[in-house]
């Protein structure tokens, strides 16, 4: 995926399950899963070639996800910058 399809995640209302998520220091991308109450995070599993690994995954923090990753920008937004 390109990087120019990913934007800065600035709202938690952008935090949906099944949405692409990419770290701003690596190239690797994610789908975020579901928000877990008990631990406090969102569940993140690895996305390679367009398969997603549910045997790994990782919990991050909203606001881990907020300083460290990139969320792929919606249709609606593309549309609105166009």
């Amino acid at each position: 995926m390109k990087n120019n399809n990913f934007e800065t995640i600035s709202d938690a209302y952008q935090l949906v399950s099944g949405a692409k998520i990419k770290g701003k220091q690596q190239d690797e991308i994610f789908e975020l899963g579901t928000y877990d109450a008990l631990k406090r995070g969102y569940t993140l599993y690895p996305l390679e070639h367009g398969i997603k690994y549910n045997d790994f995954s990782v919990i991050v923090s909203e606001r881990e996800l907020k300083n460290n990753f990139l969320i792929e920008g919606t249709k609606v937004n593309a549309a609105i910058a166009a």
